[in-house]
């Protein structure tokens, strides 16, 4: 896949996290608005530390994608898939964050749309699957304009801020199920 995907808005492109978006990081990453819609992997605070370790795995996703969401040559925030094995080797999650600043002004639903279509379009993985928390309808706005689909509502399958949440599964398919190769 190539490096440097743009997307849809004007200044917005997807390209590889580097070292000198530290700052970026840290700033957009600390803040208690974004960790409460991320996963347990999602540290807050989110210190210097937490930034290297994240460089480092970014520098080295394997099979799994990870990109920064920059906005006029300044990371706002990331996305990425995180490539399935085994059985599961065609499916990835999906995910993206972006910094509270950046909310509202079609960064998210532009990198989503421009990430989706591309693993799409170059059938990277089978299917796309996105988990959102029943409490944050915005992402599954954002979802819903990247080509996903609603397909289940987990009843109480989250624990996140002291509350035990549902989540709602988005999945976005590429191939049809049967059989695979010759």
């Amino acid at each position: 896949m190539s490096v440097h995907l743009p997307t849809d808005l004007p200044g917005c492109v997807l390209r590889p996290w580097r070292a000198a978006d530290k700052e970026d990081l840290i700033r957009e990453a600390n803040n208690r608005k974004v960790w409460r819609n991320m996963t347990h992997t999602f540290p807050h605070p989110y210190t210097e530390r937490d930034a290297d370790h994240w460089l480092e795995i970014a520098a080295n996703p394997g099979a799994s994608i990870q990109l920064a969401i920059a906005m006029d040559g300044r990371a706002v925030g990331g996305i990425g898939v995180i490539a399935g094995d085994g059985i599961f080797a065609a499916t990835a999650q999906f995910g993206y964050w972006l910094g509270e600043p950046h909310w509202g002004r079609g960064i998210a639903s532009a990198a989503a749309a421009a990430l989706a279509g591309r693993i799409g379009r170059e059938r990277l993985f089978a299917r796309l699957e996105a988990q959102v928390f029943d409490w944050n309808p915005a992402s599954m706005r954002v979802l819903e304009k990247a080509g996903f689909a609603r397909e289940a509502v987990l009843r109480s399958a989250a624990t996140k801020d002291g509350c035990l949440i549902d989540t709602v599964l988005y999945a976005r398919v590429f191939a049809e199920a049967g059989p695979v190769g010759d």
